[in-house]
């Protein structure tokens, strides 16, 4: 039987804490305000999107230098 597993389960628990730091990073840098109770739901899906894909490419970025032995191009 398959598992139902959600999307925003972390494979590396111990990665949350860089994760956060690199949204709320994010965020400022779009001159969004992350809601400080933690409750997303007042916000902007374009905000959260922004945010969202900002973070996929700089991710995607972080596993390029890695795979390509930390060269920057």
């Amino acid at each position: 039987m398959a598992r139902n597993r959600s999307s925003n389960t972390l494979v590396v628990q111990q990665a949350r804490a860089a994760l956060d730091q690199m949204k709320y990073e994010v965020a400022q840098e779009l001159g969004i305000q992350i809601p400080q109770d933690g409750y997303y739901g007042n916000m902007a899906t374009r905000d959260t999107g922004a945010i969202g894909g900002h973070i996929t490419r700089r991710l995607v970025q972080i596993a390029e230098q890695q795979l390509s032995g930390g060269i920057r191009r």
